[in-house]
């Protein structure tokens, strides 16, 4: 297993579950010689290998605050779509994990409801943080007259 921070573990649900207080799943934590590495609920290593609770609190940092973050969704269409994760459901138990996004809509209730994209767990490269240059959500392009 990579011990990288933020590289993508396919095997991330064969850890030790991690809960919140609330009984929320944020990761699980991974036997690495004889320390311990935190990987998130998206499968991402949250931290080097470290004492098992150093990897707790990694975790507990972390928590679920990326699904308050935008994100980035490659590859439907020219430009990326700016995203909200919805849903995170890791694979486990014979089952398929999955990741939900829907287009950023800003909290409006009173559009229609975004298109939704159900993308393979864990994090896929397409799904990203937003870089320089990303649409923001905040500018109109339009088209050359």
């Amino acid at each position: 297993m990579s011990t990288e921070i933020g590289a993508v573990v396919a095997a991330a649900a064969e850890g030790i579950p991690h809960r919140r207080e609330d009984g929320e799943l944020v990761g699980w934590i991974h036997e690495s010689g004889d320390d311990w590495v935190a990987v998130d609920v998206l499968g991402r290593v949250a931290s080097a290998p470290v004492d098992w609770i150093a990897a707790e609190e990694a975790l507990e940092q972390i928590g679920l605050r990326f699904l308050m973050d935008a994100w980035m969704l490659d590859g439907e269409g020219p430009d990326p779509l700016r995203v909200k994760i919805v849903e995170v459901s890791p694979s486990g138990e014979g089952r398929d994990g999955r990741i939900v996004v829907k287009i950023d809509d800003y909290g409006d209730i009173q559009r229609p409801p975004s298109q939704r994209f159900t993308l393979g767990w864990p994090l896929p490269e397409r799904l990203r943080p937003p870089r320089d240059g990303d649409p923001d959500g905040h500018t109109l392009n339009l088209p050359a007259r």
